[in-house]
């Protein structure tokens, strides 16, 4: 989902743009009914053109709750029968470039259907003015300017641009209302569609019924600012605390992941210098080793939890291991047994499968000592912990430890 103000996300990119970018076709749902209903049609959808389809939702679309009606049928099951298809799932060159061909013949194929789709309707109102808009815009623009005239677009690629400009020579004035990119606008501009845009301001945030009044008003004077909430904090009792509380005193330059753990960033730690992505820690970590003066490089240290590392730290242990900066590396892989962050899911290194039965276990140990790490080193306490690291960050060699104590919520 796309996260409008960043809830818990570290950019605000607009994924609509890869519908036009990958060649799929997206469907846009502005409520819980619709995200079910959506579904449904996107499935036939896909199963008709044979071609993936985006369901592009946000974060008040999956945090928002309602009744939600359910349909009797079945979607009938895939069929389980392989057939050989080398020229269409083997993209060669000589295969792919018909396949270029085809792909953009069904694309205009559902762009003809999606002009008589009864995913777009229009909301009759007073046609002085006419807003076009899609997703949870859409309920923001129904409470703001109830009387107005609105086309809600639910297939927002292909878009039907037939109906888009038969609704905007209805209107005497027309506004699109959008969260984030311009993504529509610049669409029906590009086909000679003239429509108003948001003012800039606007294209940052979520939009709110305020937000919305002031962007048919073309307001664009300074908002007033909002009292931010309580800032997010490690659990009492968190064994991560121990972990940060002794990289802070060592004066470590972490390199941090994508897990609770990243709270090690924030007061009163302050502990985490980098972060990006899943298994990033390790990457950047190796970069900072090799760029840094050596005094500086010994003090890196790559901070990964135990479901990321399985996620996508293993790739970054075969770099290190293969090309390791001249002070060596160390990697602190922070293990407390699930995936805390996202709901205590189970992982390869639990030793259980996602309904909780049994499932073999690999030991994060393990996996590095048979990649070519030679000085792996468990500990469960934070004196071991500190007189382990101190001890590596020492060393001119590629050191693993891992933090064993496991998540207060799960145990």
């Amino acid at each position: 989902a796309d996260d409008p103000g960043m809830s818990s996300s570290q950019n605000e990119q607009d994924n609509r743009r890869y519908a036009a970018a990958a060649g799929v076709p997206m469907l846009e749902p502005s409520d819980a009914q619709e995200a079910y209903d959506f579904t449904w049609e996107a499935l036939r959808l896909s199963a008709q053109s044979q071609l993936p389809v985006l369901l592009r939702v946000t974060t008040r679309i999956c945090h928002s709750k309602s009744l939600v009606r359910f349909r009797a049928e079945r979607f009938p099951g895939p069929d389980t029968d392989f057939r050989r298809d080398i020229r269409r799932r083997v993209m060669i060159p000589a295969h792919a470039r018909p396949a270029h061909k085809r792909l953009r013949q069904r694309l205009r194929d559902i762009q003809k259907l999606n002009e008589s789709s009864p995913l777009n309707r229009v909301i009759d109102g007073d046609s002085a003015l006419g807003v076009i808009t899609s997703g949870i815009a859409f309920m923001h623009v129904r409470e703001a300017i109830p009387t107005t005239k609105v086309l809600k677009l639910g297939t927002t690629y292909p878009l039907p641009l037939n109906t888009i400009r038969d609704f905007v020579e209805s209107v005497e004035r027309c506004v699109v209302v959008e969260e984030g990119d311009p993504y529509l606008v610049e669409n029906l501009r590009t086909a000679g569609i003239s429509v108003e845009d948001k003012p800039e301001q606007y294209r940052f945030g979520e939009l709110t019924v305020e937000r919305v009044r002031r962007i048919i008003r073309a307001d664009d004077s300074t908002e007033p600012v909002h009292a931010g909430g309580k800032p997010p904090e490690l659990c009492a009792g968190c064994p991560h605390r121990m972990s940060f509380n002794v990289l802070d005193r060592l004066n470590c330059i972490v390199s941090g992941d994508i897990g609770c753990y990243t709270l090690g960033a924030l007061s009163p730690y302050e502990a985490m210098d980098t972060q990006l992505c899943m298994g990033a820690s390790i990457g950047i970590g190796l970069g900072l080793r090799h760029a840094l003066r050596d005094e500086d490089a010994r003090r890196v240290v790559s901070v990964i939890g135990d479901s990321t590392f399985f996620h996508s730290g293993l790739t970054g242990i075969a770099e290190m291991v293969y090309n390791p900066p001249r002070t060596g590396h160390v990697v602190l892989i922070l293990d407390n047994g699930t995936t805390a962050m996202t709901g205590l899911q189970e992982h390869p290194g639990t030793g259980h499968a996602l309904n909780h039965g049994s499932a073999k276990q690999i030991l994060p140990e393990d996996v590095v000592r048979a990649m070519g790490v030679d000085h792996v080193e468990v500990v469960e306490y934070g004196r071991a912990l500190e007189q382990a690291l101190a001890a590596a960050m020492a060393k001119d060699e590629l050191s693993v430890i891992v933090m064993r104590q496991p998540c207060r919520l799960m145990k």
